[in-house]
């Protein structure tokens, strides 16, 4: 480590009660799509190694994971809506756990970021307005153009909440220490939220209130089956991911967090800027107003490094640090921030889809150095 990281005293690393349980320490692992589940969305013993080699992180989100058929739109990603995706995710979970590890799973409802060839037979992917989002699917044929959505029957939307609490019982008999429901990166109940995307005439459109009760039946059917103290929520108040944005997006995030506040949720996960990209954006406001509204753990993701994180804790901005890409590349990347590095070379040819290349072989510092 470096002399200037050695004198810089941190809490960074050390345990942190997350509700019920107890983290290693303030380094969360994000939830990371990687494309590489097997026949009928189910993980395998390959998954169980991978998330297995990080569980020095305090803790881990799963990569988003499908809440119904329905909910896909991503070639080769997980599901937690059948037996077998169950027993699957089992095999994850006490891999991880026999390591000392914890694990949230990431409930995913994409929307309109599918694709017909993805959807049970080939129906339109939903949304709350028929939109057709810029950009393409990853499906099994490749990459193909977004299609017009569907937008959903008011008398729909309590299947679309039947299907949440459906993955929240399932990832509860999986073995997962708790759920974070997916609101955030231009999916479906962020869809809803923001008024490009949603153009709805019924009580779920047009006033922020209306918008944001999807996310608040949601956020209740998941507590319901998991109570508050093992839920968090995932935002990106300005992110322009997959096409979706309001034109005014402060007093919807306040709002919503506001009314989030009456569950006591154990965290808000908050994207801060554009997912994957700059962390000031046009349009944007100052994200520590969620953090000063929020009442529970407040987690913040989006391009740190040691440093930023090293910062952010200093000022106390968060409580927990999420850190994505830098968990695919070192699996003991806990332990190589405590040292200040080195760290392996990210390959991004190998991030999505494919075997253990890229997935199961990059090294732990043990391994180099030996």
């Amino acid at each position: 480590m470096t002399d200037s990281l050695q004198t810089l005293s941190t809490d960074l690393f050390e345990p942190y009660q997350l509700g019920p349980l107890t983290l290693a320490n303030r380094v969360v692992m994000a939830p990371l799509t990687r494309s590489r589940v097997g026949a009928g969305d189910v993980p395998g013993p390959m998954n169980a190694e991978y998330y297995a080699q990080r569980a020095s992180a305090g803790l881990i989100i799963s990569e988003a994971t499908n809440i119904s058929q329905q909910g896909k739109g991503y070639a080769y990603t997980p599901g937690i809506y059948t037996d077998a995706q169950v027993a699957g995710w089992r095999t994850v979970t006490d891999a991880l756990h026999a390591k000392g590890g914890k694990i949230f799973c990431q409930l995913w409802h994409v929307g309109r970021i599918s694709h017909p060839s993805l959807q049970e037979n080939g129906a339109l992917p939903v949304a709350p307005s028929a939109i057709q989002p810029a950009g393409k699917a990853f499906t099994e044929d490749g990459f193909l153009p977004h299609v017009s959505p569907r937008a959903l029957e008011t008398d729909e939307i309590p299947g679309i909440v039947a299907q949440y609490r459906h993955a929240a019982e399932c990832a509860k008999r999986a073995g997962f220490d708790g759920v974070e429901i997916h609101a955030a990166n231009g999916y479906l109940l962020d869809q809803f939220m923001r008024d490009k995307t949603n153009h709805r005439t019924d009580q779920y459109g047009g006033s922020i209130e209306n918008r944001v009760r999807l996310v608040l039946e949601v956020t209740q059917a998941v507590v319901d089956v998991w109570g508050a103290d093992r839920v968090g929520i995932r935002l990106s108040p300005i992110s322009p991911a997959n096409d979706c944005a309001d034109s005014n997006p402060e007093p919807v995030f306040t709002y919503a967090v506001e009314q989030l506040n009456r569950f006591g949720l154990v965290y808000l996960h908050i994207v801060e800027g554009a997912t994957g990209g700059p962390r000031d954006v046009e349009n944007g406001f100052d994200l520590q107003k969620l953090h000063r509204l929020f009442k529970g753990t407040f987690m913040a993701n989006n391009g740190y490094d040691l440093a930023l994180a090293l910062d952010v804790r200093k000022e106390n901005r968060a409580d927990l640090i999420a850190f994505g890409k830098p968990f695919i590349a070192n699996p003991d990347l806990v332990e190589r921030l405590k040292r200040g590095g080195p760290f392996n070379a990210l390959d991004k040819a190998t991030l999505y889809g494919g075997d253990a290349r890229g997935y199961l072989d990059y090294p732990a510092l043990d391994e180099v150095t030996a």
